[in-house]
């Protein structure tokens, strides 16, 4: 028998958010907590995180998501310090790594994996069994329109987070009829620290494919992933843009790629070597 969806009812719930000491899952963090849910962090940066638990009311962990035994730790410490199981999971703890393709180190590419796949990985696997067995919940990640459509310059984290998709898409199929509500989220640029240091090592072909558009703030995000989980949506889609990617990205492909390659030939010569006015990107 299919289990009826409950929503979460913020008031009474525990929300743990990884990567919450900055961007999209601070500002996750804060809009929950102004909601009256009691509010977890896990991050690995112990002095910012620290300082993210004095700006709300929050209990912290520092643990690093891609090493599976201390994040498992770290959730069932937050669980007990809270005094109950986690209702609401957001994994929104990532890395991006943008680069050339023949240039970027292969341990770059194992870490994408390890951090934005396993990392969201391990966080799941450590809540849902509890959220099927109480037939509620809610697990949202976080992964990115460069997890919708292949983009220049992302070909270590791209794969990362087609992986979260994937394994979002699967698990949704699995815990939805037992009561447990499953949603990713696909995030443009978003103005955090994490894309300042992203924008240091991206190629200039990825800013031009890029064109001008205008990152989006956390908050912006944030709110949209509250409102899927409060509406039970699955794809979570901040703007309009990753919005058309999710529902038509398969039939827009080949007219995004034709343009997405007239403008990477726009800033290289005849012989497909970058000019000397974009040679400019990894430090």
């Amino acid at each position: 028998m299919t289990a009826r969806v409950r929503p979460v009812d913020f008031r009474s719930a525990h929300v743990i958010v990884t990567g919450g000491s900055s961007g999209i899952g601070l500002a996750t963090a804060r809009l929950l907590a102004g909601r009256g849910a009691k509010v977890s962090l896990i991050a690995r940066g112990r002095e910012r995180l620290e300082a993210a638990g004095k700006d709300l009311p929050a209990a912290v962990r520092a643990a690093d998501v891609a090493d599976q035994a201390a994040l498992t730790r770290a959730i069932a410490e937050l669980e007990a310090e809270q005094g109950q199981p986690c209702d609401v999971l957001v994994s929104s703890a990532g890395l991006a790594r943008p680069g050339h393709f023949l240039d970027l180190p292969d341990e770059v590419f194992r870490q994408m994996m390890e951090v934005d796949y396993f990392g969201t990985l391990y966080a799941l696997r450590a809540v849902a069994p509890g959220m099927v067995e109480r037939g509620r919940g809610s697990v949202v990640a976080v992964s990115s329109a460069a997890g919708l459509i292949g983009i220049f310059g992302y070909s270590a984290y791209g794969p990362a987070k087609f992986a979260v998709r994937g394994l979002m898409e699967s698990v949704r199929a699995e815990l939805t009829p037992r009561g447990v509500h499953v949603g990713v989220v696909f995030p443009p640029d978003v103005d955090t620290p994490q894309l300042a240091e992203e924008n240091q090592w991206k190629p200039e072909e990825t800013r031009v494919v890029g064109g001008t558009i205008k990152p989006l703030t956390a908050e912006k995000v944030a709110a949209s992933i509250v409102a899927g989980i409060e509406r039970r949506r699955f794809a979570i889609c901040p703007d309009t843009g990753t919005r058309a990617l999710a529902r038509f990205g398969s039939v827009l492909m080949p007219l995004l790629n034709r343009e997405f390659d007239r403008r990477v030939r726009a800033v290289r010569g005849a012989d497909g070597k970058l000019s000397a006015g974009g040679a400019a990107g990894n430090p």
